[in-house]
């Protein structure tokens, strides 16, 4: 195993789902974490595991600000993100599409302005939550796909301000390319599509992926190997899955 011992790093939405599994990965490597999360009765996971918690929005400036301010890390995860409303086209408001938007790209505007304005040290990682959805769709669940495609495009214009400005960070994407564990997002989104198709989540999971279920605890470790291998030091997206580990993607 790869340490991390007495780095600094803030995963946003690390109190649970995906993220909770980060800071678990994270801080068994040694890592000093902080995890960002809204609900401080939801955080029991990410204290036992030995982070330091700080309750607010991830979308919020001044939070944001103010965390990375202090903490001063050398990897900022923004992983925080909304369950997006689940109908067709047609039967969402524009409130409800935009979810997503509101939510997970501005968290991601946030603390890519943030890494950048401070600015993060020389050598710094900054990983950001996409999803295989940003090269695929995903028709029920309103701005998701796009949203999340558009944190790529953030990562790919955040690494070129970072060359301009000789600032010596990494912006980089994680995407999911299959619905993993148990979380409240997954019950959400895939019981949505598994209903649609007449089917139970988890024969609809095993239908659509063709692939072993990927539990959070695991993502999390390809998360920190990605921060520990020297292959992943460069590239800007990065596929996660059962089947094939980590993989980069290009677009």
């Amino acid at each position: 195993m790869q340490e991390l011992r007495g780095t600094r790093a803030v995963v946003t939405g690390g109190t649970r789902g995906l993220g909770l599994g980060i800071v678990e990965s994270l801080t068994a490597r040694g890592a000093e974490v902080t995890a960002v999360g809204r609900d401080a009765a939801r955080a029991s996971g990410a204290r036992d595991a030995g982070a330091t918690i700080r309750v607010g929005d991830a979308a919020d400036p001044s939070l944001v600000n103010r965390t990375i301010a202090e903490v001063r890390p050398s990897i900022l995860i923004l992983n925080a993100g909304a369950i997006p409303v689940m109908a067709a086209l047609d039967e969402q408001t524009w409130e409800s599409f935009g979810v997503v938007w509101e939510n997970d790209v501005k968290g991601g505007f946030v603390g890519i302005q943030a890494a950048l304005k401070m600015p993060l040290s020389p050598g710094s990682r900054v990983l950001i939550a996409s999803s295989g959805a940003a090269t695929v769709g995903a028709p029920l669940s309103g701005s998701y796909a796009g949203a999340k495609r558009m944190l790529w495009f953030m990562a790919q214009y955040a690494n070129e301000i970072s060359v301009e400005r000789n600032l010596g960070i990494t912006f980089q994407v994680l995407a999911p390319m299959q619905m993993i564990g148990k979380t409240e997002l997954v019950e959400t989104v895939a019981g949505c599509y598994a209903k649609r198709a007449g089917m139970d989540t988890d024969a609809f999971l095993s239908g659509r992926y063709q692939k072993p279920p990927l539990s959070t605890k695991t993502y999390g470790e390809y998360v920190a190997t990605i921060l520990t291998e020297p292959a992943y030091a460069s590239g800007v997206a990065f596929g996660i899955d059962s089947v094939n580990g980590i993989t980069s993607l290009n677009g």
